[in-house]
């Protein structure tokens, strides 16, 4: 069981990789779309993305449209983990949004969630 975390902010990645292996949940992290959608094809599929939504290259607009498109990679749940949500939302039609700063409380529950689901599902 894995999470791809597409964030721009080194910071950020890091400390929600140790926070989600902490609670048991193998995470690791990209800076951007296109490298979100290189690593997507050079190694095993994630159960959940968290996806920012304002980064450089490749923001996660971009990412969530390309990731639509392709059949391998549109059945995986998106969180997006952003501070500019609202404006972006309508766009990016993700299975849920988390403002920032994250509010840790409130994400476990989605991760928990979209992975069961994901089981479930045989992913």
């Amino acid at each position: 069981m894995t999470i791809l975390i597409i964030d721009d902010d080194a910071g950020i990645r890091e400390l929600l990789t140790i926070f989600l292996s902490f609670k048991g949940y193998p995470a690791c992290g990209v800076a951007n779309g296109a490298e979100a959608l290189a690593y997507l094809q050079q190694t095993p599929l994630p159960q959940l993305i968290l996806l920012d939504l304002t980064m450089p290259v490749m923001d996660g607009v971009a990412f969530r449209h390309a990731q639509q498109q392709d059949t391998q990679l549109m059945h995986i749940p998106v969180v997006v983990l952003s501070a500019v949500e609202e404006l972006l939302a309508p766009q990016v039609m993700a299975d849920a949004y988390l403002p920032k700063p994250i509010d840790f409380e409130a994400l476990l529950p989605l991760v928990e969630q979209y992975c069961q689901h994901s089981r479930q599902r045989g992913m």
